[in-house]
């Protein structure tokens, strides 16, 4: 006769979790669309010639936002450091801290009217972690599973995030880092490009991954931004028709795309539309006013939803974070 199992006593009291113990990476993607929202007004702006305080506004307050999620999920990493690797080895996580590094590349670009220095710092840093980031989920791709090896449009914001310090690198006087930035990112997108599109002939995503897909169209418009910081509006041009490809299959496909509902990886539509509109305005002001229409009645909403499911509690269990 076997023995009946023999389980632990409950705790008592119930063991209670601490502060920020598992705070989801999910977090910092809508952050960022809120940021590339926020760059895109003060473009209207400067493009129009109209009162530049609303993109400020906008900028400042999604500032404070970041930089409270950010203690958020460092209280959890100093708790225990190797939560980052745990956050790393799933689609979510990955996502999610790819975003925090690039917001740091995006706040590069939101100081350059308050201060050069202060933008050139931050840009170092942030092309630094952006560094480190490809180095580290490069790492575990090569050493993990097999499966786990597919090319996602993830993966942009790990190889191809880089472009977004090009957005500055002219600006603060470092037009060469500019050039090298946009010569390094630009095959490495075309192929995740192909990759991608070999990949979804032989295998359509799931229903709930289709969100991703998204991501496509941000490195389209960010090539498109630097090229013109750079000096090039004919590559810039050619950066926006290559977009508007992508823009008008996504937009076309939407109700495939977001056949599963709503989801936590809706903030992946989020950047990648507002980086569109900031380059539609530099190329086409109306088309571009036009987008950054619907990007403000878009991004914001899919934003509060997210970090209200991050208020509740659910956003860490929808998205598989790791508790510290």
């Amino acid at each position: 006769m076997s023995r009946p199992p023999v389980f632990p006593p409950p705790q008592f009291p119930p063991r209670r979790s601490r502060p920020f113990q598992r705070t989801p990476p999910a977090i910092f993607p809508p952050i960022l669309g809120l940021l590339g929202l926020g760059l895109g007004l003060r473009a209207a702006g400067d493009i129009w010639g109209l009162d530049t305080g609303v993109g400020e506004a906008v900028l400042g307050a999604v500032t404070g936002l970041g930089a409270f999620a950010v203690a958020a999920y460092a209280a959890k990493v100093v708790q225990r450091p190797k939560v980052v690797i745990e956050d790393l080895r799933v689609l979510p996580g990955r996502a999610g801290l790819a975003a925090l590094v690039l917001g740091l590349l995006v706040l590069a670009a939101v100081l350059l009217p308050y201060s050069l220095a202060a933008a050139r710092v931050v840009l170092v840093a942030g092309l630094g972690l952006q560094a480190l980031l490809a180095l580290t989920v490069g790492t575990l791709f090569l050493t993990g599973p097999k499966e786990g090896r597919a090319v996602t449009p993830v993966w942009h914001l790990h190889f191809v995030g880089f472009i977004i310090g090009g957005l500055t690198a002219a600006p603060v006087g470092w037009p060469g880092l500019g050039l090298a930035i946009l010569a390094f990112c630009a095959p490495v997108a075309a192929a995740i490009w192909l990759g991608s599109l070999l990949q979804f002939v032989r295998r359509v995503p799931p229903a709930p991954l289709r969100p991703l897909l998204a991501i496509h169209l941000a490195p389209a418009a960010l090539l498109g931004l630097v090229s013109l910081n750079q000096g090039m509006p004919m590559v810039a041009t050619a950066c926006g028709a290559v977009g508007g490809v992508f823009l008008v299959i996504l937009v076309a496909s939407g109700r495939w795309l977001l056949a599963s509902g709503f989801s936590p990886l809706w903030g992946a539509l989020t950047f990648p539309l507002a980086a569109y509109a900031g380059l539609l305005l530099n190329l086409w002001p109306i088309a571009g006013g036009v987008l950054l229409v619907a990007a403000v009645l878009a991004i914001p909403p899919i934003a509060v939803r997210i970090l209200q499911d991050w208020a509740k509690g659910n956003l860490a269990v929808r998205t598989n974070a790791a508790e510290a």
